[in-house]
């Protein structure tokens, strides 16, 4: 996109690929107002040629409340008193919920009292800056617009809504002939956001969605500085030799542009991986050039023995540094900095047409969950880092995001901790309404293409260097037609796009692509454990894109945070009632299905108490299965799985709905059963043949394996026992069955426990897994499955758990501090002197007043036990989240009688040297 020049000077924009050269400075804005006259605190500009800067911050107003002109509005010394302060990176309502504005929207319906009107109008955002040597060209650099702007510098008007516009579009904005010595002034009058309208973010039927559409600055607005050359769009293209990973070749390109009116000889030089690059670059006035080097001109770009970038838990995650500087006459004229990994993703269709994503030459299943930034668009880098390690805890691998495609610290935090990401374009509104004539979003307009285009080429370049970026999905539900695709994957080229590019998260196909291989089958409501060992519709064959039983009730913790009394009152008893925390959908609006699952196997709830902890368990049980389904049938000759995304892995607010863990980062049944199917090497039962399978998620095989199998009635009667030596199985998903338990036992109650157990040649367990089962199954009416379920018309009887008697389970727990981090070692231990299991007991970190720790990282949890049984748990999380109070242990479960325990003030562990 080209913007107007305004009259009197140079107006240069770039709204395609530009290098990846923002700073990741994420100092945060105090949000205080300078007390002259109200506006958003100076951001001062050092002259340093590549000096990047972020504004600290802006003042923002309606445009209903201020009358002055645009040119007094943008001028440097306007009154901008009583307008609000907002963060360098805020839509308006995050900004008016910061300034305390509006109550606490994660609250009951806090966020339907909200004026929606209030938003209909454009917002102005004003920021003023400071320069020392105007003779240096200065630029604005910017994305994240939602939905479209006006930019003013100066009282002049630098660009138009017709240039500004799209969430993702980069511009480069040259303002060197207005800035002046002092303070200068940037303003945006940032226009509503409609996602049916525009090409930007919209919220579909996670979260009721804001009532200012998210309209405001997402990104950080950069200030940068330089001389005559210009260095952009740097980046380093790797070519790892597959399957030897011996060697790699590096290709290293940069565009060199003269900004000047006179023609220029530059020198490009820098390193690479420790090799020095130099080269001299002739410039006519305003040329641009590509600046390339290659291991054919390079030798050093030829890399042997390579460190090699790996997902978590399949190897490290090594990265590599490009810097560069542009230089005029021996006088630095800009810089450019990038890291990147080495690493090589493929994902072509298997025999069966399903898309097999595999890495550095070794095939893996993706195991994703679906990622929801903040509904208000806050950037927290510690709280998207918690989340991402939640992840890596989990044992998942990847996180899809469908739109919402996070700021570049998101995908420096994914590589640092290796979780693969499968970033995309959302679904259901103007992104697709070309070609989704069932959703709401409109046609597309000859302006939209040139958008769309400009958005791809942006994010491209954007997230190319990025080894933990595994693909990219050009569609969601719907695929882009011939034109659309075209543009994305001209896009793409022009950004030296190296890793796989899929036509939709659907079982669609595009002309030039061919065929998704994926599937987004459902369900997204509850359905049986039992559902996802079966290779049709959202069972576990192929790659589902998007995919859970439905809501996810959080802990009680967090249910008294965000709902009133009342609104918890209904919550169990009245199963038609419509939740505003679960979806504004109309198909998801209340808990209905859910209800009458847990009602018609585990019984009727009782109180709010049994309601949570009774949904705890059967969520524990069922995404535990959705995974483990998965995990099994990955290596099948016939109609393997190849990937499966559950929907979702977080929520943006508070929610009742698709969600692994909750706002808080509090952790319950999902969460822990998740962890369980997750672990390296596993061993699980089989809902569809009664089976006992050994699943080997590490590359190396292993052998001389002790599998057990022990069936219990619930007041602890050993009704079956059964042990099988010998066991091995091959690595990188591979299964082996180790036995099938019987289609009847004697004695054997309709609700029953299994214990699953598995050791290793020296004895150890090393997987231990506990499920509640049925003698009557639940029965599924396939013939009636919809879009979002398949209903199910008799369940498994679970009743006979509520028979089990409550049983003393002891804690004791002690905790040391190091480095800002503290670590609770808790051993729980099931004292009782009958024979009733301990069943999912819960351990949970909380402070002085009862309140839980949050994050917090388990070792393991949600852990049966048997009589005389125990069990050694750790949690780590930081000490200052302890708020100054001594950490305690709650332990709670099906039916261990509730205990707090002291677990004693932090204190400093002693270095191993020091022992």
């Amino acid at each position: 996109m080209f913007p107007r020049r305004a009259p009197g000077h140079r107006l240069a924009t770039a709204a395609v690929a530009l290098g990846l050269l923002c700073s990741l400075n994420t100092s945060a804005w105090a949000g205080a107002r300078d007390p002259a006259h109200g506006s958003a605190r100076i951001t001062r500009v050092p002259s340093a040629a590549g000096s990047e800067t972020p504004l600290s911050g802006f003042a923002i107003r309606s445009t209903a409340d201020v009358g002055d002109s645009a040119a007094a509005v943008s001028s440097p010394g306007y009154p901008a008193k009583g307008w609000y302060p907002a963060g360098p990176r805020s839509t308006v309502l995050a900004a008016l919920l910061a300034d305390g504005v509006y109550d606490d929207p994660f609250v009951s319906t806090n966020l339907q009292k909200i004026p929606k009107s209030l938003f209909q109008v454009p917002w102005w955002y004003r920021s003023d800056f400071t320069v020392a040597d105007p003779a240096h060209r200065t630029y604005l650099d910017f994305s994240g617009v939602i939905s479209a702007a006006d930019v003013y510098v100066n009282g002049r008007q630098v660009a138009t809504t017709a240039d500004v516009t799209g969430a993702y579009t980069r511009h480069e904005l040259d303002v060197t002939s207005l800035v002046k010595d002092g303070t200068n002034t940037v303003a945006f009058r940032i226009q509503p956001n409609n996602p049916n309208k525009n090409l930007t973010m919209g919220w579909l039927d996670w979260l009721q969605p804001p009532p200012d559409q998210n309209m405001g600055i997402v990104r950080d607005v950069l200030v940068r500085r330089g001389g005559p050359v210009a260095l952009r769009d740097a980046h380093v293209v790797t070519k790892l030799a597959v399957p030897s990973l011996e060697t790699a070749d590096l290709t290293v390109k940069a565009q060199a542009r003269n900004d000047s009116d006179a023609p220029v000889t530059a020198e490009v030089s820098g390193t690479v991986a420790g090799v020095t690059l130099t080269r001299s670059v002739e410039l006519a006035a305003h040329q641009t050039r590509t600046v390339t080097f290659a291991p054919t001109d390079t030798p050093g770009l030829h890399l042997t023995s390579p460190k090699v970038w790996w997902p978590a838990g399949m190897g490290g995650q090594p990265l590599y540094d490009l810097d560069l500087t542009a230089s005029v006459g021996g006088t630095a004229s800009d810089t450019a900095h990038e890291s990147f990994g080495i690493r090589d993703v493929r994902a072509p269709l298997n025999s069966d047409g399903a898309r097999q994503y595999s890495i550095n030459g070794r095939r893996l299943l993706i195991k994703g969950g679906g990622w929801s930034p903040d509904e208000f668009l806050r950037w927290d880098r510690a709280y998207v880092e918690d989340r991402l390690k939640y992840a890596v805890d989990l044992g998942l691998n990847a996180i899809r995001l469908e739109g919402h495609i996070e700021p570049d610290e998101f995908f420096d935090l994914a590589d640092r901790l290796g979780v693969l990401t499968l970033p995309g374009w959302e679904c259901c509104d103007k992104w697709e309404g070309q070609t989704n004539p069932g959703e709401s979003g409109e046609k597309w307009t000859a302006a939209d293409y040139r958008v769309a285009q400009a958005s791809m080429a942006a994010e491209a370049a954007r997230l190319r260097d990025h080894p933990s970026v595994a693909s990219f999905l050009i569609g969601s539900d719907a695929a882009p037609d011939a034109t659309i695709e075209k543009n994305y994957l001209d896009a793409l080229d022009a950004a030296d796009w190296t890793v796989p590019v899929v036509p939709a998260a659907s079982d669609k196909s595009t002309p030039q692509l061919g065929s998704s291989g994926m599937k987004m089958t459902g369900p997204y409501d509850w359905v049986p454990p039992g559902y996802w060992y079966a290779k049709r519709e959202g069972g576990a064959t192929g790659f589902n894109s998007e995919t859970s039983a439905g809501p996810d009730i959080p802990t009680l913790d967090t249910l008294r945070r965000m709902m009133t009394p009342a609104e918890l009152d209904t919550l169990w008893k009245n199963p038609d009632a419509k939740q505003y925390h679960r979806s504004p959908s109309a198909t998801f609006g209340t808990l209905k299905v859910y209800d009458a699952a847990l009602t018609g196997r585990y019984g009727a709830p009782k109180s709010l108490t049994d309601y949570v902890r009774k949904a705890q368990l059967a969520q524990y049980e069922n995404v535990r299965a959705q995974y483990e389904a998965y995990e099994r049938h990955q290596t099948d000759a016939s109609k393997p799985s190849t990937g499966v995304v559950y929907w979702m892995f977080n929520s943006g607010w508070t929610s009742l709905h698709w969600q692994l863990m909750d706002r808080y980062l509090d952790q319950g049944g999902a969460y822990f059963g998740a962890k369980k199917a997750n672990e390296p090497l596993h061993v699980q039962y089989s809902y569809d043949d009664r089976s006992v399978a050994v699943v080997n998620n590490r590359h190396t095989p292993v052998s001389g394996l002790t599998a057990r199998a022990t069936l219990f009635n619930p007041d602890g009667t050993q009704k079956y026992d059964r042990t099988v030596t010998g066991v091995s199985v091959q690595g990188d998903g591979a299964h082996s069955t180790a036995l099938a338990l019987p289609a009847s036992v004697s004695g054997l109650a309709s609700t029953y426990l299994a214990r699953l157990t598995l050791t290793d040649a020296d004895g150890r367990e090393v997987s231990r897994n506990v499920y509640w089962l049925s003698t009557r199954s639940d029965t599924l009416d396939w013939a009636k499955t919809d879009w979002w379920h398949t209903p199910t018309t008799g369940y498994a009887d679970l009743t006979g758990l509520s028979s089990m008697a409550q049983v003393p389970v002891t804690a004791t727990a002690s905790t040391t501090e190091a480095d800002g981090m503290s670590t609770t070692t808790v051993t729980v231990r099931n004292t009782g002197t009958g024979k009733t299991p301990s069943l999912l007991t819960d351990v949970h970190l909380v402070d002085a007043n009862g309140r839980p720790v949050l994050p917090v990282r388990w070792s393991d949890n949600a852990v049966s036990l048997w009589p005389g049984e125990s069990a050694t748990l750790t949690a780590t999380y930081r000490t200052a989240d302890l708020h100054g109070s001594s950490p305690q242990v709650r332990v709670s479960g099906w039916n261990a009688l509730d205990r707090t325990v002291p677990a004693g003030a932090p204190e400093p562990s002693v270095p191993l040297s020091s022992r």
